[in-house]
């Protein structure tokens, strides 16, 4: 569908030169003599590769129209990932580079929503929290508040997070799965 250039927005997937675009930073820029455009900085979904496009803020781009699915994670395998389709209960499976940084957050049974385009998975989008157990947390010190309020600790799959000095080994928290930071307490 045909959008304005200036409505662009982080995110958004875009149709250029017969690629596909994911948009990464969107800027409006006005120079001292002519018109105003709007400078895209854009990865390609396919290759990986970035560009940047300037556009006329009146010129109309083509934005990809992309399906979303209801999906079940299953298992992992490796670097592949195998969801199930709510509905038919298709299996699909999707490489790591795909889902990204976030795919460490994945939980047997958690549901996610799967980007297609023309049949192919472009991202997946998991829950904005994720209830993790700590397994590993350093004692506290006492007096060192002076420094740093957090300290580390470890969860139960392995990533590093810091929380604050009250939270213990065998804590349940919540973790924002976009950051991979501590939120709070899980509420038990």
């Amino acid at each position: 569908m045909k959008v304005n250039a200036n409505t662009m927005r982080a995110g958004h997937v875009l149709e250029h030169n017969g690629k596909l675009y994911v948009v990464q930073k969107t800027a409006i820029v006005q120079p001292g003599k002519g018109g105003a455009f709007i400078q895209i900085e854009a990865k390609d979904i396919r290759s990986g590769t970035k560009i940047i496009e300037r556009f006329r803020t009146q010129e109309t781009v083509e934005r990809a129209r992309l399906d979303e699915h209801e999906m079940t994670f299953l298992f992992a395998d490796g670097d592949a990932y195998t969801f199930m389709d709510k509905e038919s209960f298709e299996q699909v499976t999707i490489s790591k580079d795909i889902i990204g940084d976030q795919a460490v957050f994945l939980q047997d049974g958690m549901e996610v929503t799967v980007q297609t385009h023309e049949g192919s998975p472009l991202g997946v989008e998991l829950p904005a929290k994720v209830t993790l157990l700590i397994t590993e947390a350093d004692p506290v010190v006492k007096g060192q508040t002076a420094s740093s309020s957090y300290k580390p600790a470890k969860l139960e799959n392995g990533v590093s997070i810091l929380v604050p000095p009250h939270v213990e080994a065998g804590t349940r928290v919540v973790v924002d799965t976009a950051s991979g930071e501590y939120i709070e307490r899980a509420k038990d």
